[in-house]
């Protein structure tokens, strides 16, 4: 019999993680809630501005609604809100109508 022709298939278990590298994945995964809370609550304090102030710096109060109602507690609206701003100037710039 050829050893070609039989294969011993291993089950290797995949190695553990050790407690310096789950330390380091635990602390960059509060890092990460921490800042989407922290931008979060920035983004509440937005809803705070007159529609004049909303629009100085590219966003309407509907963006800023939608925004916090799409994102849950622990998630991030600053992409919603950076994503609504950069394309309303683009449309600003080619001269479209805005919102």
């Amino acid at each position: 019999m050829r050893t070609t022709e039989r294969m011993i298939e291993l089950d290797i278990a995949e190695p553990r993680l050790g407690l310096v590298s789950r330390l380091v994945a635990a602390t960059t995964r509060v890092k990460s809630v921490w800042r989407a809370i922290r931008n979060r609550r920035a983004a509440n304090r937005l809803a705070d501005l007159d529609d004049f102030q909303l629009r100085d710096i590219g966003l309407s109060r509907s963006d800023v609604e939608q925004a916090l109602k799409l994102s849950g507690f622990a998630d991030d609206p600053s992409l919603h809100l950076s994503r609504s701003a950069r394309n309303r100037s683009r449309r600003a710039l080619r001269g479209l109508t805005l919102d």
